[in-house]
């Protein structure tokens, strides 16, 4: 590989002669050429081959980049990071890892992405343009554009989508989905909910199947759960909505109105038991299923 100072080497260019057996014009030959004109001619010897290995195909797109990946899981290694198995982690370049942090397999590190000290991500984590803070636990899930704080526990199949926050010390589990939306400092979303454009204040447990109504059809709408509150399995807020401190929600309850703090919020039918229900229900299906007699 060669490196010229352009003026210079249109210079050269311009003297170099095909007065050879293949009569050819050689690019080599401009050395001499730069040295009779008194131009500085050096060499530089690379101390790994590797990094003057081109790219004609995909093929060697990937030996490449397999060469470059290496370089800087090295460099995060080297660093105190622990990477369990690096031919099955992706890193990009610009991504910040803390020392003690630990990367498991078949994560993928992209963008804008930094982690903090003493944090486990993965496996099969993907974070981009993410932040992790300190000692938080990252397990089978997928975070883009999403800030979460020290000692905080996503997942295991969590999805925080751009503009969520975590709190020190919240939780996202098992298949919980937040959107644009603010947790509270130890706030739990523990499973199987949505939380979409909303503000929750700290030292609250969102149940089961809790989920934020935001969208009417037209515009989205933000709900507010204040702090120490307890949601109750298969609560539904119709944003805009908002729950006072220390309130508490019905199981089946679907939110269309404030709850005012130290309340117990309850939108539900009262049940009603039909009796005799499965026998009738039987005898007409019986009936329906008993072949029609034809007439001549």
């Amino acid at each position: 590989m060669f490196a010229f100072d352009g003026e210079a080497l249109t210079t050269a260019l311009a003297e170099v002669r095909a007065d050879n057996a293949q009569g050819e014009h050689y690019l080599p030959d401009v050395l001499p050429i730069l040295r009779e004109h008194e131009r500085t001619v050096q060499a530089y010897e690379l101390s790994d081959q590797r990094e003057m290995l081109q790219i004609n195909d995909r093929r060697q797109l990937a030996d490449v980049t397999a060469v470059a990946q290496g370089q800087i899981h090295e460099h995060h290694m080297l660093a105190g990071v622990t990477i369990v198995n690096p031919a099955a982690t992706v890193i990009d370049v610009g991504v910040e890892i803390g020392p003690d942090t630990v990367i498991a397999p078949f994560t993928s590190l992209h963008g804008a992405t930094r982690i903090g000290n003493g944090s486990t991500v993965g496996p099969n984590s993907t974070l981009i343009d993410a932040e992790v803070g300190d000692q938080s636990t990252i397990l089978h899930a997928y975070i883009k554009g999403a800030a979460v704080g020290d000692r905080v526990s996503v997942g295991p199949f969590a999805y925080l989508r751009p503009g969520t926050v975590l709190r020190d010390g919240a939780k996202a589990g098992t298949f919980v989905e937040i959107k644009n939306s603010d947790i509270g400092a130890r706030s739990k979303v523990p499973h199987l909910s949505y939380i979409g454009d909303a503000d929750v204040g700290e030292d609250t447990n969102l149940g089961a199947s809790t989920i934020t109504a935001n969208y009417d059809g037209y515009r989205k709408h933000r709900t507010t759960i204040g702090s120490r509150v307890k949601t109750s399995v298969d609560t539904t807020f119709m944003a805009p909505v908002s729950v006072g401190d220390d309130a508490y929600t019905g199981a089946g309850s679907v939110i269309g109105e404030d709850v005012p703090s130290g309340a117990l919020g309850i939108a539900r039918a009262r049940q009603t038991n039909i009796e005799g229900y499965t026998e009738r229900r039987r005898e007409r299906e019986a009936s329906q299923s008993e072949p029609v007699e034809k007439k001549n």
